[in-house]
């Protein structure tokens, strides 16, 4: 049995069926699971990824499996691009994209305030390579046009950017960057393709972490990135075949179980985060929540012009920031402390601003202060799980209560 062409349907819908079809030989409706390193090859096929194979679909996993096939094959309607490559995590995906597209003597235009990891790997690897590294606030399109180089060949963003939820409007970046003849790539991953989808914006790329929302249910290690079938067939057979970076396929096929109930989660996600940061905004502990949904952020205008989710990740100040992740990690009963984001589960995090500008971000004064204006002296970063807001909004109460159990 074929599958299903589904791009006509809802995005509800293509995150159910979109990729998947039902085995040929038992009729099992569920995704196969296979986890064979090799398959059974045409006599003539060559021994090298450069050469003819024949007729036959797959070869050896590193190359091609049916499981991460149906993964990639979801991912792409979702975000409505010609196609899509898994990575083993989001920072393979990442960097397999960097070397796909850059090259010494190249310059790479970087969001100031990004993924930590994606900072410290263009710092340390990237500019030891030859290439060109700048940062700019990405929300400050003068900014970027004045950051773009004639050698500019990669601008690369997140929207929301982490850890501060600082928007950048992606398609008025996307024409400045095209205008200049260079590459745009947005990390998704807070926003999902049920809140944004960046090619349909103007971005080249898009990246995913799909250990985040995607999977869903903190299990599973994975990333992504799509854009044209062209980049995309070149990234499979010069970074993914030749670096090996790729996912396992019993971690695809959990993705794909989760990715079947991401439209369900993130209505979830987005209800509770918007009932648990109006909550904190109204506590006498905390100096400062912000969220996407809030009108109090100061982007909260092209929030809800570019994200039909708000998603689920918020963060908050709050007066005895330094005292508060012992308190947390001893006495949340619910709210697990620990990194990571986008799980069923709500996870809380403590990101002093001192320590994150000093190991991850190279930034200016300007920038740092700009920094500080979201981040102040520490946040900590609350991704809202699945969980009843209610039940969440009593954890972090009886947790600020046993700071002070006199108040």
């Amino acid at each position: 049995m074929a599958s299903e062409n589904h791009n006509h349907t809802s995005l509800q819908t293509r995150s159910v069926h979109a990729g998947e079809k039902p085995d040929k030989v038992s009729g099992a409706s569920s995704p196969n699971l296979v986890m064979s390193s090799t398959f059974l090859a045409d006599p003539e096929a060559s021994f090298s990824a450069e050469g003819s194979h024949g007729e036959d679909d797959f070869f050896y996993t590193r190359w091609g499996n049916p499981t991460v096939a149906q993964l990639e094959e979801k991912l792409a309607s979702l975000e409505e691009t010609e196609a899509a490559m898994a990575f083993a995590s989001g920072m393979a995906a990442i960097t397999g994209l960097f070397f796909y597209c850059l090259r010494p003597g190249d310059h790479l235009l970087l969001g100031d305030v990004i993924y930590a990891a994606v900072s410290e790997t263009a710092g340390d690897l990237l500019e030891d390579l030859g290439i060109e590294v700048s940062r700019v606030d990405t929300s400050d399109l003068e900014a970027v046009s004045d950051a773009l180089r004639e050698n500019t060949r990669l601008v690369y963003i997140e929207s929301p950017c982490n850890p501060i939820l600082r928007l950048t409007d992606i398609a008025a970046v996307a024409d400045l960057v095209h205008e200049r003849g260079a590459l745009l790539a947005v990390d998704s991953t807070f926003a999902t393709p049920i809140a944004t989808q960046p090619a349909k914006l103007g971005a080249d790329f898009v990246v995913h972490s799909l250990t985040k929302y995607l999977g869903g249910h903190g299990d599973a290690v994975g990333g992504a990135v799509l854009g044209l079938e062209k980049d995309i067939s070149a990234i499979r057979r010069k970074i993914g075949i030749r670096l090996g970076g790729v996912i396992s396929p019993f971690n695809a096929w959990l993705i794909l179980r989760g990715i079947a109930t991401l439209h369900l989660r993130m209505r979830a996600h987005e209800s509770s985060a918007l009932a648990v940061a109006r909550h904190l905004e109204a506590h006498p502990a905390i100096t400062k929540v912000t969220y996407p949904g809030l009108e109090s952020h100061p982007q909260h205008e092209l929030a809800s012009r570019q994200m039909s989710n708000f998603s689920g990740v918020l963060t908050f100040q709050a007066k005895d920031h330094a005292r508060l992740p012992g308190v947390f990690a001893e006495k949340l009963k619910i709210i697990h402390y620990a990194v990571s984001l986008g799980h069923h589960r709500s996870l809380l995090f403590y990101i002093p601003t001192d320590e994150i500008l000093k190991t991850s971000f190279q930034l200016n004064p300007e920038q740092e202060a700009n920094y500080r204006s979201f981040a102040g002296d520490a946040i900590f970063r609350l991704s809202i799980g699945i969980e009843d807001p209610v039940d969440l909004c009593a954890d972090l109460d009886q947790a600020f209560q046993s700071l002070n159990p006199s108040s």
